[in-house]
């Protein structure tokens, strides 16, 4: 199926029919958020999963229940997806943790009134590209990603699911008011994991013990989340992921690109990049 019949188009960018009705949309632009709000920000595909297992166990302070027993998707809910109207988030006791894949300008009044605190988590456009085309290859609510060829200039242009990497990425790093954000990289999980978590920890006001932050650590290494049914998303009806096509939760590596794109368009990804960041300051760790 083609763009137009899977997505709709919200402020200038797609977003899956499926999965942002009107209603749900709606639902978010007027929704209110609180001061100790807690907001996983990230472009899809970029270690989301991964913080909606982290977040939970540190507010819990290493309780497992919540990670055992709720759904990544009901425990950490898409403000924009439909499940918000749902899981009435209005009555959750805070600190309440949401999730979205919003850019910077799309965020509503509330947000920038209040100012909950961010967690933004970015990741080697090239391993993001390389986790998107096979997501997208199982995913029956997405455009099948076609040759690689073609998903890479889908991708360098940003006509897919939520838009351009490089105008995510830019937008949250210009964010005004920086002191309610903290800015991390797939990449810090994956070199440090306990670094992260304390930093994180840090971040959220939470002071945990050595013994807590390596028991939440163990518990959000990649091998044991594969095994929790409850965020490796083997509930989703096959009709919907087709997992037998390719995992959800696939390797969790870094540089897995490099299996998957040739000399030639890694160059040509490597020249859209430069060309695209050039006036961008932050240091990444991929760089």
């Amino acid at each position: 199926m083609s763009e137009k019949e899977l997505y709709a188009v919200y402020k200038g960018i797609y977003v899956p029919r499926d999965l942002h009705p009107p209603e749900s949309l709606k639902y978010y632009e007027d929704f209110v958020f609180r001061e100790d709000d807690i907001l996983i920000v990230t472009f899809p595909k970029s270690g989301t999963t991964w913080m909606q297992e982290i977040v939970p166990l540190i507010v819990s302070e290493g309780d497992l229940t919540p990670v055992h027993t709720v759904p990544n998707w009901d425990r950490v809910p898409w403000l924009e997806e439909h499940r918000a109207i749902i899981l009435n988030l209005e009555q959750k006791p805070s600190p309440r943790i949401f999730a979205t894949h919003y850019q910077y300008d799309m965020m509503n009044k509330s947000f920038f009134k209040v100012k909950p605190r961010v967690i933004y988590v970015m990741r080697n456009p090239k391993d993001v590209f390389t986790s998107s085309y096979h997501y997208y290859g199982m995913a029956s609510y997405m455009v099948n990603p076609g040759t690689t060829d073609e998903f890479l200039e889908k991708f360098l242009d940003g006509k897919i699911m939520f838009g351009s990497w490089f105008d995510h990425v830019k937008g949250w790093l210009n964010a005004k008011d920086q002191d309610h954000i903290s800015y991390i990289a797939y990449e810090d999980l994956i070199l440090d994991l306990k670094g992260s978590i304390s930093k994180i920890s840090q971040f959220l006001g939470k002071s945990l013990s050595e013994e807590v932050t390596e028991k939440i650590a163990y518990h959000c290494t990649f091998k044991v989340m594969k095994q929790n049914k409850m965020s490796n998303y083997s509930l989703v009806p096959v009709e919907f992921m087709d997992q037998k096509k390719s995992e959800f939760l696939r390797k969790g590596i870094i540089g897995d690109w490099k299996n998957l794109l040739t000399v030639a368009q890694a160059e040509r990804f490597d020249a859209a990049y430069k060309d695209k960041m050039r006036d961008v300051k932050f240091k990444f760790i991929w760089d």
